[in-house]
This record gives C-alpha cells, structure tokens and sequence, in this order.
C-alpha cells in the first residue's frame, strides 16, 4: 500500500510509569515514538493523530522538550481530554499540547483543513460533532476525540454513541478518526462506503490490555480502505499483581466486617460489642487505639 496518511490516537506520552507495567516504561515509549517516526518517514505521509497526545496537559518540562525533539514530522492532531487543562479546549494555551503547537512540531486546528486533496475536520473533545455534505471529489475526513465503541456498552448507562450510530450521525465523512477508546477496531458501512477507524492507544498502560496489540493505521485515500501495522512489544511487561493485592486486601477486610457482625450481640451497644470483642480475639493494640479514637 501507498498510504495518504496514517492513523494514530491515545499515544498519552508520560515520564511516570503506570501501575501494571514492571518494565522501563519510558524506555519502551521512546522505542515506540522512534517506530511511528521512522514509518512517517518510510511512507513520508501526513499523520492523523485522534488526540491525548500527553497523559496530562502540564506535564513536566523535561516531557515536553523531549516531546518537541522526538515526534515525528507532518503531525497533526486534535485536543483530546487529557491534553487540556479542566478538559477546556479554550485553554489549549495553557497546555503542553500549545507548546507543540507554537514551536512548529503539530498542527491543532479550529476549522477544517486541506491535507494534500483531502480535507480534514477536527473536533476537539467537548466539540459539537456535525454532518456534512457528501463531495464526490474531495476526500473528508472527520478527526475526532470522542467516546465510542463496538460491541457491548462499556459500562452500565453509557451515553456515548456506538460506532455505528456515530457514523449514521456524521453523513458525509468519507473516513471518521475517533480517540478516547484505548480499544482498537474498524468498521465499514456497505451501504455508503463510509469508515470509521479508532486506532485504540499506541501504549499497554492498564492490566486489561494484558493480550492488547498496539497498532497504527495505513489509510488509503483512493480505496478509503485502511491496513493496520502492529506495534512492536515486549511481552510480559504487564502485572495483575497490584489488582490481585487490592482484591485480597478487600476480601479480607469483607470477611472482618463479616466475623465482627456475626460475634456482635445486637442488643448490647456498639461500645459494649467492641470490647467483648477485642476481650475475645486477639486484636493489634494500635488497631484497637483507632477504633476508640474514632468512636470519640
């Protein structure tokens, strides 16, 4: 393939390293830039880039240099959520993501945008999303940060729009770029030839993307079809230890809170209850100082 462009979101670029990773999390990440950087020179495309490029809008200034001399070039991007300080696009200036943009590294637009033939529309998180007219001759693209998903709502009372439900709402797009969802997955209208492409995150920063496979996207703008290219990985950098602790540290603090309602004698007081309590199990003195501390 001759890719137009390639696609990418979610990179959220961090000094810290997340809590399931047992690695040199910032080493790996630097690794995967260097990767994006040598492909956007292999094809020498534009890339399209659907948004929390930092993990935090005022990272440190150390990530933010490092950010301006390690990205890849003709990078375009819009605001995603983390990338804004109060998740306020108006206060883009404030943020590392406004640095980026004032030193030349990437573009962040407020109206759409040619690229070549193909005419982008960016909307940051928090911008209204709008249709437009179908053009037989220009490519459009609609590069959004915005929640959507395939399959099963993510979470009980989910109000953000399945994917197939976006596109019915974005007529006119040839190509949809979402972010925001770390999951990875395309879906193509039969109908209209419309596509939508959210590229998931280009990092593994939580203990389910434990079997998760990094990837980027080949566009091509003639075909509107789309080729993944897989990151490459470490395996076995990703722990459950840290949520199995938690687990076991909850299940016993339930089976406390269990044992100590089944001794309790529920006509005696509450004070009364906790002293033939302690009188009767073998109970740590400074746990025993909390207790009645707290109770006044």
């Amino acid at each position: 393939m001759n890719p137009t462009a390639i696609i990418t979101g979610d990179i959220h670029l961090r000094e810290d390293t997340p809590e399931c990773r047992i690695d040199d999390f910032f080493s790996e990440q630097a690794k995967k830039i260097e990767w994006l950087y040598d492909l956007q020179e292999k094809y020498n495309c534009p890339i399209l880039d659907a948004g929390d490029l930092f993990s935090k809008s005022k990272p440190s200034h150390y990530l933010t240099q490092w950010a301006i001399r390690n990205l890849p070039n003709n990078f375009h991007t819009v605001p995603g959520n983390h990338d804004l300080p109060n998740h306020n696009v108006s206060l883009l200036n404030k943020s590392a993501l406004g640095v980026l943009v004032a030193a030349g590294i990437t573009t962040v637009k407020n109206k759409p945008f040619f690229l070549y033939k193909t005419k982008v529309y960016p909307f940051a998180w928090g911008d209204e999303l709008y249709p437009v007219q179908h053009n037989k001759k220009t490519r459009q693209i609609a590069l959004c940060h915005v929640m959507t998903y395939m399959g099963e709502s993510p979470w009980p009372n989910c109000r953000d729009p399945h994917a197939k439900l976006l596109m019915r709402k974005m007529k006119g797009y040839d190509l949809i770029i979402t972010g925001h969802n770390h999951k990875a997955f395309v879906i193509e209208s039969h109908t209209s030839g419309q596509l939508l492409v959210n590229p998931g995150s280009l990092m593994r920063s939580s203990v389910d993307q434990i079997d998760f496979k990094p990837r980027v996207y080949l566009w091509d703008s003639n075909k509107n079809k789309v080729e993944p290219v897989y990151v490459p990985i470490k395996k076995n950098v990703i722990t459950r230890e840290h949520v199995d602790k938690k687990k076991n540290k909850d299940e016993r603090i339930n089976a406390f809170v269990e044992k100590l309602t089944d001794d309790l004698d529920i006509s005696s007081s509450f004070i009364k209850n906790m002293e033939e309590y302690f009188a009767t199990h073998e109970t740590k003195p400074l746990v025993q100082e909390i207790v009645w501390k707290a109770l006044g």
